[in-house]
């Protein structure tokens, strides 16, 4: 991948919201190299034709699908047409639908693209406004409505094993209040009064992702703010517990596909 695709592409993101972040974007053939959210991606493509390599397999959205692509399950992007691709997309994490589902398993769409009209409807309640802030209700009520549709639509078994919702929940917490801090997996098991392998397979049950993996998405979270705030990214990155730049650098790249340059130019509306 080129650093610098075409100057025709764009990416805009939609007010800052404290639960969801939402984009529209565009893009006249590469999008973005192989990279694995901790978030649910859920959106619409508007225009074009969205390919993308899902779970081994070539996957082509087209205008009026939707795309649930499951936290921590590696893809990228790019134009499966001549006249490029215009999409929307937001992003949840799975503590946000854990808060809803309440501990039941994370829904899962097989294949990642849907034409079930009633996962359009919910989707689009959020994605519709995308140059406003959402009313704090409206916002609520919007995703409860779309994590119980996707809840319907993906039919979510009855789990073969039980696992400690609350230990997991209890570790997450934990790692939410010290990012910036040294943490091992044996920290977790004693705050969440569990065994470490135990608790290891409670946190992907519930989470979707390892709890190594979620501290580094959660140091990437504070990057992002620290570069809004002006910070540079070398300071920004040991700010929020990476060893250096470099060791930032990495993650954020595997993590959204892009450097963390190149993302903070998009957000100054500058040409990528």
């Amino acid at each position: 991948m080129t650093e610098l695709p075409s100057s025709m592409d764009w990416v805009k993101h939609a007010p800052q919201s404290s639960k969801i972040e939402r984009l529209e974007a565009y893009f006249s053939a590469h999008g973005f190299d192989p990279h694995r959210h901790d978030t649910y991606a859920i959106g619409r493509t508007l225009s074009g034709v969205q390919s993308f390599k899902y779970r081994g397999a070539n996957r082509n959205s087209l205008p009026g699908e939707t795309l649930v692509l499951h936290p921590d399950e590696e893809h990228d992007g790019h134009a499966g047409s001549s006249s490029g691709f215009r999409y929307r997309m937001l992003y949840i994490t799975p503590a946000l639908v854990q808060e809803i589902l309440n501990g039941k398993p994370l829904p899962f769409l097989q294949g990642g693209i849907s034409q079930d009209p009633r996962l359009a409807a919910a989707t689009d309640a959020i994605l519709s406004a995308m140059d406003h802030h959402l009313d704090p209700l409206e916002e609520d009520d919007s995703l409860f409505g779309l994590v119980s549709v996707l809840q319907t639509v993906c039919k979510c078994p009855v789990p073969k094993m039980l696992h400690d919702y609350g230990a997991a929940r209890r570790a997450r917490e934990f790692m939410d209040d010290c990012v910036e801090q040294s943490i091992t997996l044996d920290d977790l098991a004693a705050c969440a009064n569990r065994d470490r392998w135990s608790l290891s397979k409670d946190f992907r049950a519930y989470f979707g992702t390892s709890p190594h993996r979620y501290l580094t998405m959660r140091r990437l979270d504070r990057v992002k703010t620290f570069i809004l705030g002006g910070m540079n990214l070398t300071d920004a990155a040991v700010a929020a517990g990476f060893f250096d730049q470099s060791h930032m650098s990495k993650h954020f790249k595997k993590a959204y596909g892009i450097s963390p340059s190149r993302w903070s130019r998009s957000l100054r509306g500058l040409s990528f």
